[in-house]
């Protein structure tokens, strides 16, 4: 049963009711050792938070930043901090100084909580340009921190200025104050000129969601959550407090790389991903296959067609699969099927909601087709995550991304854009009244820049409206921003940002031909052509050190990864650029599709 308590009172109030019960699953920085925690343990430290935070002279709604990978730490921070009604604001532990420095400046941020070594060492960097910081508070003890740094504490230490809960009178009566109104989090988005926007999002919010979500999203106390995406990816931070209002167990994965290791060790029955996960499980399952010999090969090609017939052509249309087929598909769950999940560590898979970026149908079906339940849903930072989801045991359809959740109204606008109006819609972009007023109607829809269409209930999804790329592991890319970086390096013309959809960003180039001969020649590097100018190895690792000269102060999500170099320019003649000479992307997407592929070729 949920307990959809305040932000500020829910862990002690599900330790009331859990006690000495397993809650947190997880292993210290750097460890290998898998550790848990109880829920009385867990209400206990974020008591000490937020004692210590009130000890540190944090006020009501003050906004403190969290630079870290995924870490119980993390989560001691959220809650304590909501305990004494102020506001976190995540950072991904990826981001680059020059975006840690704009959010700490723009939130007025005194206090920032860094993970690792790495965090610590740019948040030292960006510390005498950002005129509000006064201490950094590292979690993992193991940091090296500079013998010139007096403004950095330890976690451990910041945790004894909450020893004896010196301030537990004044934190219970700032709990009894706490409104739904209250913010809760600041998330910063991407915008489309690369300038970062905060997203508003409320105690009101979370409780709206949690409560809408409750009603569709069968988690309950017997599952064991793995946390994969960043805790700052709004996907995972309200499904990971949706869990915690249900009594999940959840196991905190702190690095990205470790998942499929984590998942043999841990053995979750959920877990929340975005589509590149699953296309990676998709990718080197075949690859097993192709490598085994004839008879299995077979034998799994015919499982996988007995899979797709009945959990997609006859279950997911809410249709009664025929007996025959029933049978054979639960022999083949049981022999073949459970050996795929038991490689995976989902033995006692339950579900696995996917939101983030477009699911490949293929890639679905497969999923569906060998036993595990993909619940793929839709939603925005701005909603709260989700919007839409299928449900575990209900008809759905294989490209769409569910059914609108309670209270979420949604409106297709004259141009098809996604409009959404409901408890769980931001009321805003923090210091960005102009920004806010744009992303809604006149009747208080908000904008999703999303083009898509409702149909038998279900909603789906076709192309972006707004100039905002997404990469197939949830991460939005602003590409004008990108190119605008690189449009600086002198032998760089025109260049074309390719990420939509895509597991990396690449790019399109057109360099300026005249310099990048001279430098052929001056190098000796013969040619004939201009298509062997732009193939020849020396240019193109040349031209790769330019680019990640320039691109160091972008996150790495943002970066660009490969590159072609074109032999001819962009044309009007061909309906690549505009009047004004912009490019047209899709047309570029279209023109080059030859090319753009075998970037992102395996």
């Amino acid at each position: 049963m949920q307990t959809n308590s305040h932000l500020s009172r829910l862990i002690h109030d599900q330790a009331k009711k859990y006690g000495d019960r397993e809650e947190l699953i997880y292993k210290d920085f750097g460890g290998s050792e898998w550790k848990s925690m109880s829920w009385n343990q867990f209400s206990d430290v974020v008591m000490k938070v937020s004692n210590a935070l009130l000890n540190l002279g944090v006020q009501v709604q003050e906004n403190l930043g969290v630079f870290s990978q995924n870490s119980v730490q993390y989560m001691f921070c959220d809650f304590g901090a909501w305990g004494i009604r102020a506001v976190t604001i995540p950072f991904y532990a990826t981001s680059s100084e020059q975006q840690i420095q704009f959010m700490v400046n723009d939130a007025r941020i005194r206090f920032l909580f860094v993970g690792e070594q790495e965090q610590y060492d740019k948040a030292r960097r960006i510390f005498t340009t950002c005129s509000t910081l006064e201490r950094i508070i590292i979690f993992d003890k193991n940091v090296r921190v500079s013998s010139h740094d007096p403004n950095a504490m330890y976690f451990d230490d910041f945790l004894k200025l909450g020893d004896n809960l010196p301030r537990q009178t004044e934190v219970e009566k700032l709990q009894a104050e706490a409104s739904m109104d209250d913010i809760a989090n600041i998330l910063y988005t991407s915008g489309t000129t690369g300038d970062s926007k905060g997203v508003i999002l409320t105690c009101g919010q979370y409780h709206a969601a949690f409560e809408a979500n409750n009603k569709c999203v069968p988690v309950d106390e017997n599952d064991r959550v793995l946390n994969f995406l960043p805790f700052t990816h709004i996907f995972e931070k309200g499904w990971k407090i949706l869990c915690l209002t249900k009594g999940t167990r959840l196991i905190v994965n702190t690095y990205p790389q470790e998942v499929q290791q984590s998942m043999k060790e841990t053995h979750p029955t959920c877990m929340s991903s975005v589509p590149r996960f699953w296309e990676k499980v998709y990718m080197g399952v075949q690859e097993q296959i192709e490598k085994a010999n004839a008879a299995k090969r077979k034998l799994f090609q015919h499982a996988l067609s007995v899979g797709k017939r009945h959990n997609i052509d006859y279950l997911s249309k809410g249709k009664r699969p025929p007996l025959g087929l029933h049978l054979e598909y639960e022999m083949l769950n049981k022999t073949v099927f459970s050996l795929v999940r038991k490689e995976l560590g989902l033995e006692n898979a339950h579900f696995f909601p996917t939101a983030g970026a477009t699911v490949n149908p293929k890639v679905e079906e497969f999923v569906h087709a060998i036993g595990i339940n993909m619940i793929v849903g839709y939603g925005l930072t701005e909603s709260l995550a989700t919007v839409s989801c299928n449900h575990l045991g209900e008809p759905f359809t294989v490209g769409g991304v569910g059914i609108p959740i309670e209270g979420i109204e949604i409106k297709i606008s004259d141009e098809g854009e996604v409009l959404l109006k409901g408890p769980t819609i931001t009321r805003g972009y923090y210091n960005r009244a102009d920004l806010t007023k744009a992303a809604f109607t006149e009747d208080g829809f908000f904008r999703t820049g999303d083009s898509g269409y409702l149909e038998g209930g279900e909603l789906f999804l076709k192309e972006r409206i707004k100039d905002l790329y997404k990469t197939s592991n949830g991460k939005y890319i602003a590409p004008q921003m990108i190119e605008s970086k690189l449009l600086v390096d002198k032998f760089i013309d025109q260049i074309c940002i390719i990420a939509d959809q895509r597991k990396f960003v690449s790019a399109l180039i057109i360099p300026v031909y005249p310099l990048l001969e001279e430098y052929a020649r001056e190098h000796r590097i013969a040619f004939q052509t201009r298509e062997e100018l732009c193939n020849n190895p020396q240019i193109i690792e040349m031209m790769k050190e330019r680019i990640d000269t320039l691109q160091q102060q972008l996150a790495h999500y943002e970066q660009i990864k490969r590159f072609t170099l074109l032999p001819h320019h962009f044309s009007m003649e061909k309906g690549e650029l505009t009047n004004t000479l912009k490019i047209k992307r899709r047309v570029l997407n279209e023109n080059y599709k030859k090319e753009i592929d075998a970037m992102y070729a395996e």
